[in-house]
């Protein structure tokens, strides 16, 4: 499992900082707060299992995941669910609260929801629910190695 110290070293050859705070930033609401921006600018990265297989979707804050969009981008078929801990640490390698679209086992599957494209940078995790890495939407589609997708819908406004 990555620990925060790697995904650090990772990013910053990278030319990527990561913030680290002494509150905790499990959720988008509690990081917007730490960060001092919306919720919809966090970048939320959620693993979800459709008819058993992992995707990794971030999207923002303020975003929902679709199961009929997410079942066409990536042409998996069944039941979609969220997986319980264990099975988000077997899968990304982070405990929840702390998954992070970085450093992430080769098979996963990553989605990047077009929905955070509203935004001039966004706030992921760095791996630990105390970090927050300002990035932008280009950037996270090249280190990661994800795929763009419209896979969410936006909550109302101010809604986490």
């Amino acid at each position: 499992m990555p620990v925060i110290d790697e995904v650090k070293e990772w990013l910053l050859k990278r030319g990527i900082e990561v913030r680290e705070f002494a509150e905790p930033t499990p959720n988008s609401l509690a990081a917007a707060r730490a960060v001092g921006c919306s919720v919809a600018e966090i970048a939320k990265s959620i693993l979800v299992l459709v008819g058993g297989r992992p995707v990794l979707v971030v999207t923002s804050g303020d975003a929902k995941v679709k199961n009929a969009k997410l079942k066409e981008a990536t042409g998996f078929t069944g039941k979609v669910r969220l997986p319980e801990a264990e099975d988000v640490v077997r899968h990304t390698g982070y405990a929840p609260g702390g998954v992070c679209p970085f450093l992430l086992p080769e098979d996963l599957p990553v989605l990047l929801d077009s929905s955070m494209r509203r935004f001039p940078r966004v706030y992921a995790a760095a791996g630990n629910d105390h970090s927050a890495v300002p990035i932008t939407f280009e950037q996270l589609l090249s280190v990661t190695g994800g795929a763009e997708a419209d896979v969410c819908e936006l909550h109302g406004k101010g809604s986490p």
